[in-house]
């Protein structure tokens, strides 16, 4: 062995000792519609996409990470993490949600002017969406979560994104469906299911606070 390989990524429990580990991180775009007019997009003009992030990507609730590199305009997106039990392929919507282990607060952190650069030059989102540290993921809470649980995303004890998780245009189940028409779906993946109005930059010395009703938050400090 050239050498030893790294240890999994995971995510807490709530309430336990437990790690739940983590194979891949999917994010849907674009799943509320006043995000999507706020990007300037017709959110009926669209079925669901994704793009992903690595699972060493991940940062748990309490963490101080740095201000990232390669960018000045560094924004937060709260958003509802799905967490997968069960393995499925074409799945129906009625199917989809025998698949959820849990769910729980997350955060897809973005360099949003990098991500302008590259939707101008038609290029992917990778280093945009999927740099180190811009995954943060609260405590995962096994079972359903009330569909009109409120979302919101506080920025040194100010309100910046609110919504309920009704408002998203597709439901976890036709994300789920969708999803699993184009990847089997394995235990062990996670899903961050989009981010409504209200996405904007965060700074160095600030606190930012996802929260979901029912849910542990999501919170990091930026160094």
């Amino acid at each position: 062995m050239v050498f030893a390989p790294p240890a999994p990524a995971s995510v807490a429990v709530s309430g336990t000792f437990d790690r739940f580990p983590v194979r891949r991180i999917f994010c849907v775009g674009r799943n509320y519609a006043d995000h999507a007019r706020e990007m300037g997009h017709d959110p009926n003009a669209e079925p669901p996409f994704f793009f992903t992030k690595p699972a060493d990507a991940l940062v748990p609730d309490g963490s101080t990470i740095p201000y990232p590199p390669a960018t000045a305009d560094f924004h937060h997106e709260a958003e509802l993490v799905v967490a997968i039990g069960k393995s499925g392929f074409m799945v129906s919507e009625d199917q989809a949600e025998t698949l959820i282990w849990g769910y729980a607060a997350g955060n897809d952190l973005t360099r949003r002017d990098m991500q302008a650069e590259a939707k101008a030059a038609r290029r992917p989102w990778d280093m945009a969406k999927g740099f180190d540290r811009s995954a943060v993921v609260g405590a995962l809470r096994p079972g359903p979560v009330d569909k009109a649980a409120m979302i919101r995303c506080i920025v040194d004890d100010d309100v910046k994104q609110e919504a309920r998780l009704s408002d998203m245009i597709w439901s976890v189940p036709a994300v789920i469906a969708h999803l699993s028409r184009l990847v089997e779906l394995a235990p062990g993946d996670l899903i961050m299911t989009g981010t409504p109005a209200g996405v904007g930059p965060l700074s160095r010395g600030q606190i930012c606070a996802v929260t979901i009703d029912g849910l542990g938050p999501a919170k990091v400090t930026i160094a």
